[in-house]
Order: C-alpha cells, then sequence, then structure tokens
C-alpha cells in the first residue's frame, strides 16, 4: 500500500501557507511529522485545535486528498470548526472530508456495510427514551415484577447499567460492582435483561446510540473486507480528544488505522470521564499498539500566568511515576501574582469570601461573565449560590439546574411542605405520583378521600393515609408499597413535632424517598450527596416552617432570571464541565480531603482521576486563581474539622500564598 505524500499532486489553486510562520516550534514539528502512528500531547492551553487543524491543512498541501482524512472527534461541533478552519485555510468545503463524532461516523459506515453482518440498509435508530422504552419491555417480558421493587433500578438506570459495560467492554458484574454498587443484589439478574433487550431491537431492526460503535467495531472484526476497504480509504486517521476514548472507540481506531498512519492528538493529564467510559489506558499504552510511534509534546501555554502554570506543573509532579507521561507546561505570558491559598472557617464564610472578592475584580474592570466558581460536587456550591441569591448577584450554572430547582431536592422539600402542611395539595402531588401507577387524578382522588376520612373520624390526615378506607383505594401496583410510604410520612411528622428540622430532613432521606432514588436514577450517589448537604443547611433553622420558607423565597429570587449565555454573569460549574473553558478569574472551592478528592473517590482508590481533575481546574484560571478551603463541614449535620486537600498538601508552599481573612471579609 503506497501512502506518500507528492506536494505536486495539491489541488490546483491551493493557497501557500507558511506554515513556519502560524506555529510555535512544538506545533510545527506536529504539523509537518512524516506520516506514521504520531501522539501528540497537548498540554492544557497549547493550541490542541490548532494543531489538528494545520495538521489537516499540512496534509492537503502535501498531495492527500480530502477523502484520505478521518477526522474522529467527540462533538459534532468540534468536528465542524475545524473544518470550517480548514476550509479558511485551504478553501477544501467540508462536506468533502470524513469528520465527526465516532457515532456519526459509524452510523455511515453501517449504513454503507452493515449488510456484511446481517444489519439491514433500513435501520432506525432510536433516542435515549424510545431505548429506554424498548428495554423496559424487555425486561418486563423477562420478569413482570422486576421494576415493582422500588429500590430496583427503573429503565433509564438500567440502560445506563448496560450501556456503561457495552462501552467499557467490562461484564455487567463487574460494571455494577464498580460503577453502580447500589445495585448489587441484582447482578444475577442483569445479564438475561441485556439479551432480551438486544434481540428486541435485533428482530425490530433498530438499533440504540451504543449499537453504532458496537456494531461497527463487529463489521471491523467480522468482515476484513470492510476493514481493509476502510483502511485503505482513510490513509490518515486524526483522533481529537484521545484520552477521552473508550475501549470500543480506541479498538475502532486500531482496526481502521492498521496501517499505523494515525495521529492521536490528547493529554492523559486531563482524562477526567471515566465515569462516562473512558480508559486512560488507551492513551497510555498508544505507543505499544502501534510501533514506532513518535511522541510530540505541545507545551506551551498560551492562556495562564507563569504563577499559575508553576502550580499546575506541581502538580503534575505529584502523580506516581510511570502511569503518566512526563511534561512541563511553559509560559508565554509575563508574571503576575501566585495563586492565593484561603482559608475560611466554615462553607458560609467561603461564599462571603468569594462575594467580596468579585465585587473587587468587577471593580477593577472584570466582567461576572469572565470569572468562575469551580467545585467537585454540585452540592458544594449550596452555600455561595445562597448568598449569591442573597445579594443579587446574577449567576449562571453551567453544569445543571441551580440547587434547589433539581429534581430530587425539589421531591425532597415537596415531601417536608407536605407534612408540615397536609392541605398542600400541590406538594402531595408531586410525591404522589413517584409511586408505581399513580397519576395527577389518583393521586387527587387519594388525597380527597384521606381528607374526608380525617374530617370524619377526627383524624390527623396523614394517620387517615394509613386507614383502610384510603389504602383500598390506592392502585394495584402501588399497594405493596404504600404502607412504606405512609410510615415515612408519619416518621417525618414526628420527627418534626419532637426534634429539630434537620432531623426531619435526615429521617424523610433515610425513609421512603432514599429508597426511590436508588432506583430512580443512575447517579445516585452524587444525588444522595446533595440530599445529605440539606442536612446541614437545615440545621440553620429552628423550625421547620422558617427552613421552607427561606427555600420558597430562595427560588422565587432565582427561578426567573435569565439563562441567556451572553449575559454578563458569574459562572458556577462543576470542574467536569468546565473542561475546555477559560476565565480570568478563578475561584476553587472546598478543597477539603472528603470533599476533592471527593470521599468516595479516595475510599474506591480513584484518587488519581480526582487528581487529573484538579490539575483540569488549575489550568482554567488565566489571571488570578482563588484556591479555598474552609475548615469546618456542616454538610451533613453537626460540624467537623476538615484538613486540607492532599493536592494542596503536596504542593510546594512556594507555589501559593496565604490570603489572610479578616472578619469584614477585607484582605
Amino acid at each position: 500500500m503506497d501512502f506518500a505524500l507528492d506536494p505536486a499532486s495539491a489541488p490546483q489553486g491551493f493557497p501557500p501557507i507558511d506554515f513556519r510562520r502560524e506555529l510555535n516550534d512544538e506545533q510545527f514539528a506536529a504539523v509537518t511529522a512524516e506520516p506514521g502512528p504520531l501522539l501528540v500531547l497537548a498540554g492544557a492551553g497549547s493550541g490542541k485545535t490548532r494543531t489538528l487543524t494545520y495538521r489537516v491543512a499540512y496534509l492537503l498541501s502535501r498531495g492527500a486528498r480530502p477523502g484520505d482524512i478521518l477526522l474522529l472527534t467527540f462533538t459534532n461541533k468540534a468536528a465542524k470548526e475545524m473544518l470550517h478552519r480548514v476550509h479558511e485555510l485551504t478553501g477544501v468545503e467540508p462536506g468533502r472530508f470524513w469528520g465527526g463524532t465516532f457515532h456519526s461516523i459509524g452510523h455511515r459506515a453501517l449504513r454503507m456495510h452493515g449488510a456484511a453482518i446481517g444489519l439491514p440498509r433500513s435501520f432506525t435508530i432510536l433516542d435515549a427514551e424510545e431505548s429506554e422504552g424498548v428495554l423496559r419491555d424487555a425486561v418486563e417480558t423477562a420478569d413482570k415484577t422486576f421494576f415493582k421493587d422500588k429500590t430496583h433500578p427503573r429503565a433509564g438506570p438500567l440502560h445506563s447499567i448496560i450501556s456503561m459495560s457495552r462501552n467499557t467492554q467490562l461484564p455487567l458484574s463487574e460494571t455494577i460492582q464498580r460503577f453502580f454498587p447500589q445495585h448489587e443484589a441484582i447482578i444475577e439478574r442483569v445479564p438475561l435483561f441485556a439479551k432480551k433487550y438486544a434481540e428486541k431491537k435485533r428482530e425490530a431492526s433498530i438499533l440504540d446510540y451504543d449499537d453504532l460503535l458496537e456494531h461497527w467495531l463487529d463489521l471491523l472484526k467480522r468482515s476484513p473486507e470492510t476493514a481493509a476497504y476502510f483502511a485503505h480509504r482513510f490513509r490518515h486517521v486524526l483522533v481529537d480528544e484521545y484520552q477521552d476514548t473508550n475501549v470500543l472507540q480506541s479498538q475502532i481506531v486500531d482496526l481502521i488505522g492498521s496501517h499505523h498512519r494515525v495521529m492521536a492528538v490528547g493529554d492523559d493529564a486531563q482524562c477526567i470521564y471515566t465515569w462516562r467510559g473512558a480508559n486512560v489506558e488507551n492513551i497510555l499504552t498508544f505507543p505499544d499498539r502501534h510501533p514506532g510511534t513518535q511522541i510530540h509534546r505541545i507545551e506551551t501555554n498560551y492562556r495562564s500566568t507563569p504563577q499559575i502554570l508553576a502550580l499546575a506543573n506541581g502538580v503534575l509532579l505529584a502523580q506516581p511515576k510511570g502511569r503518566s507521561f512526563e511534561k512541563e507546561l511553559r509560559p508565554h505570558r509575563a508574571n503576575s501574582e501566585k495563586p492565593y491559598f484561603v482559608q475560611a472557617m466554615d462553607g458560609r464564610e467561603q461564599a462571603q469570601f468569594i462575594v467580596q472578592r468579585i465585587r473587587g475584580l468587577v471593580d477593577e474592570g472584570c466582567s461576572l461573565s469572565d470569572i468562575a466558581i469551580l467545585y467537585r460536587a454540585h452540592f458544594q456550591a449550596l452555600d455561595i449560590q445562597l448568598e449569591l441569591s442573597r445579594l443579587q448577584i446574577p449567576y449562571q450554572i453551567t453544569s445543571g439546574v441551580r440547587f434547589f430547582e433539581q429534581a430530587h431536592i425539589r421531591d425532597l422539600i415537596a415531601l417536608l411542605r407536605f407534612v408540615y402542611n397536609p392541605s398542600d395539595t400541590a406538594a402531595w402531588n408531586r410525591i404522589a405520583v413517584l409511586l408505581p401507577k399513580v397519576g395527577d387524578k389518583n393521586a387527587q382522588k387519594l388525597h380527597a378521600a384521606a381528607h374526608e376520612h380525617a374530617r370524619l373520624m377526627q383524624q390527623d390526615f396523614i394517620d387517615a393515609l394509613a386507614t383502610d378506607d384510603v389504602a383500598s383505594r390506592v392502585p394495584k401496583d402501588a399497594k405493596e408499597e404504600w404502607p412504606k410510604f405512609v410510615a415515612s410520612l408519619q416518621q417525618v411528622k414526628e420527627m418534626m413535632r419532637t426534634m429539630k428540622p434537620h432531623n426531619a430532613v435526615e429521617i424523610a432521606i433515610d425513609g421512603w424517598y432514599g429508597d426511590y432514588l436508588k432506583g430512580a436514577f443512575s447517579n445516585y450517589i452524587s444525588r444522595l450527596d446533595d440530599l445529605k448537604s440539606m442536612i446541614g443547611f437545615a440545621s440553620r433553622y429552628e423550625d421547620m416552617q422558617e427552613l421552607l420558607a427561606q427555600v420558597m423565597l430562595l427560588n422565587s429570587e432565582t427561578s426567573d432570571r435569565s439563562a441567556d449565555p451572553d449575559a454578563d454573569a458569574l459562572r458556577l460549574t462543576t470542574v467536569h464541565q468546565a473542561k475546555g473553558l477559560e476565565y480570568s478569574a478563578v475561584f476553587l472551592i472546598s478543597l477539603a480531603d472528603g470533599m476533592f478528592p471527593l470521599r468516595r473517590a479516595i475510599e474506591a482508590g480513584d484518587v488519581e482521576e480526582e487528581r487529573r481533575l484538579f490539575y483540569v481546574a488549575v489550568t482554567r484560571a488565566r489571571d488570578e486563581l482563588y484556591l479555598c478551603f474552609p475548615k469546618v463541614n456542616t454538610k451533613g449535620g453537626p460540624a467537623m474539622l476538615q484538613t486540607p486537600s492532599r493536592f494542596l498538601t503536596e504542593l510546594s508552599s512556594d507555589l501559593y500564598q496565604p490570603l489572610k481573612m479578616k472578619r469584614s471579609y477585607g484582605w
């Protein structure tokens, strides 16, 4: 197979590009490297996208045809932006390339060649909701009683379990133990459900999202002719964000790139999506699977100050030897201030400091939209959201909805509202419909029946729910769950009567709703953390009326704010959602062991991914970085002393400067 590049074969009228002038030395070396296995380690802020774009342009300038090049990305937006830039550089239309996400390219491949593995050309693709519906039918075919147990995963979370197993190529049992430990009790039952689900799809000639990868890989393995066709057609395979590939994607790249003319661009230090199936081993072992790999490091950072980069390099140095590629970010910008280390008494004082400093930044000319507050988990932003709402400072949460607008938080508040005031039919309707086969009309009928019984018998409303008169009206599918549901409401009522609000919150989480949560959401553990943070929040109030009033007031203050992404509003986001973004000033909050890294990550031995997350977080900052440590944690109730994050203590103290807080929150 001849892959020689011939500059004389470049398209007529191809505009001359001075690659030497347009690129720095590191980028130039990677862009102009001889075709072969290339691993480009692109540090944060180093021009990764620019390098890939110019690589495509360089290949074209050396005689490669657009059809020779396959560009694989993780978002269609990324592919469109790169190919649009290539068009600007070369005049070659984007439509002449095969460029897009793994799933979109897989779809094209299966439409063309799926018949080789028995896939009809007329197959249709299910969306997420439709996939869950087919899985639900498959499960009920195999076991009609499975979904009646509320601790069992519903169709959505069950689909997530099966999807994770497929994308990681791990057995279902290991997938559940590693990623969904709350469902270990059903390990033996899930393989049959997965089998029935696959059969139903096959019978109906339908594919779900994961099938686009799984069948594509199957096609390349089972049809040597097809694999040879793709390897010959795509003489140059370029992969963006290679560290985020899962096992399926990595195997697809290896088969299509069996000629080893693969350029993988990424950064092992930014592999932070293993919870989606990403496997850092793919990038670490790339040179082993592609002999003769040239490794190019792009380490000149155009984003951050030298002092921020010095701290980021300190994070990289703390990685275990031999389990990462060595790299060192080098600054392009002039010297500035070291990152600040801020100790606060607790989350509230941390929030007060941040708000005060943000006001100072705005006075100095920084826009609110160029300031970000980053956190490891959503619940850690509760205090800062409260403080921003209180002071009417506009903010946007780019990692989801505001804390009190999340479904599980609204469920919990509705449960508390109803127990406190059984006449609150809106709160009742929200929690009652969580029961199997209870819709709005049934919920209203049950409430009316309990109200009438309580009136006639001079009985407490919630106790009336437990009577045979009301229970007889409960839909058949909810009858088994009804006594536990009512018992939980009665326990919460007793806590409200005899104890403090935080005790009532705790018993509500431990009761029926906690069991419901386990089956309702695939990210049960993080949602449970959110709910537990409500215990600490509730401990600030002496009675339930005050707690519920404050929650409602906070929601009314923030729910009508504009979600315009271009608005000048402060950005609040998890570190995961901040990847790829940058801000003038970054506040990284809750830097305590157990908070960042999270306790469950420490216990599971996943500290290295947490360290990579910390690296991603600090490299989001251009000019100023604030590392905030609250000494006391009140998240789960009683105050507990915390120790600074190990990611801080393992750094040399010369890399940051302490910022002393005064009680007036000056500095």
